[in-house]
């Protein structure tokens, strides 16, 4: 705000003073209204102090100071440089310009020696408080208050003791519009210029300007770096380069993949360090997205060929190309990923397989000495023994167990495309590319169960992976090396087989190095127990809750033959697991073939249960209490004995018909 007017009426403004202090009012002369914002200013003045009055204001102790002076050194930092450009424009005028904070305490203070002083000698320097609070109307107590810029001349400063002064002020704005500081200038009352109040409002508009402009910096620098950060923390490799395909930008991971220095290639054209396939340069043309495709770049520096998952992004910019970015994944990471989502996660250990009976422990010697091999391997038995099992017990007590471990059954792909599933397929035109089995289980093992289902034509393909090391996927002509422990498994005679020609004796004895055979479950009761311990367990950690076997339930368990072996008992196990509530799996929780000792078969005779008599007229009774439910007089005519007869049974075999009324 300007005072009345330019040049300075000094009279008419120490009658204006005046009069308010003797009446607390102003009444106007015609054509010089006093500056409203300096009679409000007056008002909220009025009754603080006295305006004949010597104002002492507070000054901050060197300690406060000290910690204020550090608080606000982004501020001091931008506005010293244009105070000490305003001296320069005003030297020799006798001026003191001031920076103050938000709360108008003076931070820095320069100008003319004289008026250097005059501030100082009034207790007005660093640390002093120039609000209305302290020094009444003042250009930098008025501009906290009003948020605009102010000239305050002789009289209209409140304090009679300033009248020989003019303070001019405007204030500086953070990038949400606080005030966050105050630059002014005092000149003696003489001197008093709109031109003061120009520059104040130049340099004040200048200094919010640079502290906003230092403010978004700081932001970008801070993007930047989280940008950088996040570019050397993921695991893709990344390039770039702009439209003149000049690179821009290449992390750390891009470098080890590519084998270079990336501060050595940044700036140079993209085709001076690699050979792009042509999907890519197409793309390129094209303006095109290419999305996780696997290609083979040609590093020119150091001559290698990198195989690698690649996606390339146009950046636009206004509807035009500005930029590339190629984001590099290695088949190796690539794999890991399939073998999370596809492979097994195995966690069974040799020392999980159960082996209390005399069957199993040879099987669990030989997958001991077989883990600690590379060597093929073929396991045998009967369906649901638990080869597979074993399988990923092998792959994890071996040096491979931190590897994929993928299983794969043989007989569940068509014999047609059996050679494309397994050996995958070269990215043809309008086809993509497909690795190969062999490439997925790299450094892990593969299993292939019902290994006699393969083609002839694919296990000579296997027996060449398993010789050379190498695997060729189909439409290509480059050998790809792989390391991957072949383990298969069978339920059929592969020496018939092989008799017959229907399998390659050559890979038959390729297998023969641990050729490990399990034992049904019928020929292993000593297992059957544990095996429904663990079992359980595992529906346990599965459903929330545990259960348990009761004596009947163990003994009518380890009597029957179990022609599926493990997984039938696992089966029988959950159904009975539902059927429980009071989480103890009784007798009538198993299912009734299980019982009777009836073995559902599919073709040809299966072993039964050999009961002695005692237990087959125990089976018996349980049968017709089962089927009269609990009715004694009718379970006697069905059994064609006496009542009293078959009281005394029950009592030696410990029936109760009530359990059968019950449901027990």
């Amino acid at each position: 705000m300007q005072p009345i007017g330019y040049p300075v009426n000094h009279s008419l403004l120490r009658q204006y003073w005046q009069t308010f202090m003797a009446t607390g009012q102003v009444t106007a002369v015609v054509g010089a209204d006093p500056d409203q914002t300096i009679i409000q200013s007056w008002q909220r003045c009025a009754p603080l102090a006295d305006p004949t009055n010597k104002p002492n204001p507070p000054r901050l102790r060197e300690p406060a100071l000290k910690s204020l002076l550090k608080s606000q050194q982004d501020l001091i930092t931008v506005a010293v440089p244009f105070m000490e450009d305003m001296h320069q424009y005003i030297e020799g005028s006798g001026s003191a310009i001031l920076l103050a904070d938000g709360t108008s305490c003076i931070l820095s203070l320069c100008g003319d020696p004289v008026a250097q002083e005059m501030v100082e000698t009034r207790n007005l320097g660093v640390g002093t408080y120039w609000s209305e609070l302290y020094l009444g109307t003042n250009a930098l107590g008025v501009t906290l208050v009003a948020a605009m810029p102010v000239q305050v001349v002789g009289a209209e400063h409140y304090y009679q003791k300033f009248h020989k002064f003019t303070s001019t002020a405007a204030p500086i704005h953070d990038v949400n519009g606080r005030i966050i500081g105050i630059i002014g200038v005092v000149s003696s009352v003489e001197d008093a210029t709109s031109h003061t109040l120009s520059l104040v409002m130049a340099v004040a508009r200048a200094i919010t300007n640079q502290l906003q402009a230092e403010l978004y910096l700081e932001e970008a620098n801070r993007r930047l770096t989280e940008l950088n950060t996040i570019m050397e923390s993921i695991t893709e490799g990344v390039l770039t380069w702009n439209a003149l395909g000049k690179i821009n930008h290449v992390n750390s991971q891009a470098g080890r993949l590519l084998n270079l220095s990336p501060a050595s290639v940044v700036g140079l054209p993209l085709t001076e360090v690699l050979t792009l396939p042509e999907v890519l340069q197409t793309a390129l043309v094209d303006n095109q997205d290419v999305e996780d495709t696997e290609v083979t770049l040609v590093v020119k520096i150091s001559g290698e060929h990198l195989q690698t998952i690649v996606t390339l992004r146009v950046v636009w910019e206004y509807g035009h190309p500005v930029g590339y970015m190629m984001m590099l994944r290695p088949l190796a990471q690539v794999r890991r990923l399939v073998h999370q989502q596809v492979g097994s996660q195995a966690t069974l250990k040799l020392e999980d397989i159960f082996a209390e009976s005399a069957a199993m422990r040879p099987v669990t010697r030989q997958a001991r000495i077989a883990a600690r091999g590379n060597a093929p391997v073929l396991l045998r038995g009967e369906g649901g023994v638990g080869k597979n099992h074993l399988a990923r017990a092998i792959h994890n007590d071996s040096v491979r167990a931190e590897k994929p471990f993928i299983s794969i059954n043989c007989h569940a792909i068509p014999r047609e495309l059996i050679i494309s599933e397994f050996l995958g397929s070269e990215k043809e035109s309008g086809r993509d590319g497909r690795p190969s089995k062999f490439e997925l289980a790299h450094e892990g093992t593969l299993l292939l169960d019902q290994v006699e289902s393969l083609s002839l034509e694919m296990q000579s393909a296997l027996l060449q992976v398993i010789e050379t090391g190498h695997v060729m996927r189909l439409g290509s002509v480059r050998p790809i090396p792989v390391d991957v422990r072949v383990v298969a498994a069978t339920t059929a005679d592969l020496e018939k087989s092989v008799a017959e020609g229907n399998f390659l004796s050559h890979l038959y004895y390729r297998f023969s190095v641990f050729n490990i055979t399990i034992p049904p479950l019928r020929e292993r009761t000593d297992d059957i127990l544990l095996l429904a311990k663990r079992l359980l367990a595992r529906s346990a950690r599965r459903h929330g809750q545990n259960m348990v076997l009761d004596d009947e339930a163990m003994a009518i368990l380890r009597r029957y033959p179990w022609p599926g072996n493990v997984r039938e008992l696992e089966m029988v196990l959950e159904r009975a697991a539902y059927q429980s509530n009071d989480y103890v799996i009784h007798l009538v929780d198993l299912p009734e073939n299980v019982r009777n000792g009836r073995v559902v078969v599919g073709r040809g005779p299966e072993p039964q249960p050999v009961l002695s008599a005692a237990e087959a007229e125990r089976e018996a009774i349980i049968r017709a209490g089962w089927a009269c439910k609990g009715r004694v007089s009718e379970m006697a005519r069905e059994l064609e004995i006496g009542r009293t007869t078959l009281w005394r049974k029950m009592k030696v075999h410990q029936i109760d018909p009530s359990r059968f009324r019950n449901g027990r």
